[in-house]
């Protein structure tokens, strides 16, 4: 099979550079960057101080400086933010304009794997043919119960219940991070109640937000999606018996990946 291409408009770029780079968002992310190689990808997040998701985020090892994949919306508060933590740290922080492309099922010459799944296929920087849009990739990315953060997070949410530690997203050996006390104690303590997973169904999606009940009790919360099928956060507990959205069968669907 021939892999699809396709540019992600959604997604944008942060060059940060200078001697104290590595050790400056080492620091910072969910990541290890010390030990990022140039050509590698790795993917992080940066949380708040209480644990929660706020930037969802890639990283390119480029020699002397790390480049941060990110949603489009979100790069100016994440370099607003990255400069309040600079302090006397001698990086530099500026947005790089080169577009983000994907490519599925497998990884495109030029592209480098996914670091989440192997199903996820490849991404690149740069300029590339597009063979797809970028819904088609959506599409192939919740196919796989890949969740898209920026779309599916909100200022509440927990990275675990993202799937960031089932996702490589989480370097739970690397020591210290923003947010690290909070993420570290609620995967040792076994204390994940929620995470997100895909849900099928027959016909358009119902609206995020929308419950979804195991009986009479509440198993979950409708996120995003499309015809089909949808990303929920769901509750472990209550993921077994008859579903429903707005009266409507719905299945989860627990992705070959999710080992827990």
């Amino acid at each position: 099979m021939t892999d699809r291409i396709a540019r992600l408009d959604s997604r944008a770029l942060i060059r940060v550079s200078g001697p104290d780079a590595e050790p400056f968002l080492h620091n910072l992310l969910t990541q290890d960057v010390e030990t990022l190689g140039a050509g590698e990808l790795r993917f992080g997040a940066l949380l708040s101080p209480p644990g929660r998701l706020l930037f969802d985020l890639f990283l390119w090892g480029e020699g002397e400086a790390v480049v941060l994949d990110v949603a489009s919306e979100k790069r100016d508060a994440l370099m607003q933010r990255l400069s309040m933590y600079r302090l006397r740290a001698k990086v530099e922080v500026a947005a790089d304009d080169r577009p983000v492309f994907v490519s599925w099922p497998g990884v495109a010459e030029g592209f480098v794997a996914d670091p989440r799944v192997a199903a996820l296929g490849g991404r690149a920087l740069g300029q590339f043919t597009a063979t797809a849009n970028e819904e088609d990739w959506n599409a192939h990315r919740l196919s796989v119960g890949a969740p898209d953060p920026t779309r599916d997070a909100d200022e509440g949410t927990y990275p675990i219940e993202a799937n960031f530690d089932l996702l490589n997203g989480i370097d739970f050996q690397k020591g210290c991070f923003v947010g690290q006390e909070t993420t570290s104690r609620m995967k040792r303590r076994g204390e994940v109640k929620k995470r997100m997973l895909p849900l099928t169904f027959d016909g358009p999606p119902p609206a995020p937000g929308a419950e979804v009940l195991n009986g009479e009790l509440r198993a979950g919360e409708v996120l995003t999606g499309r015809d089909g099928a949808v990303m929920a956060l769901m509750r472990l507990d209550r993921m077994d018996g008859a579903l429903t959205v707005d009266g409507r069968a719905v299945t989860a669907v627990k992705p070959r990946w999710m080992k827990t």
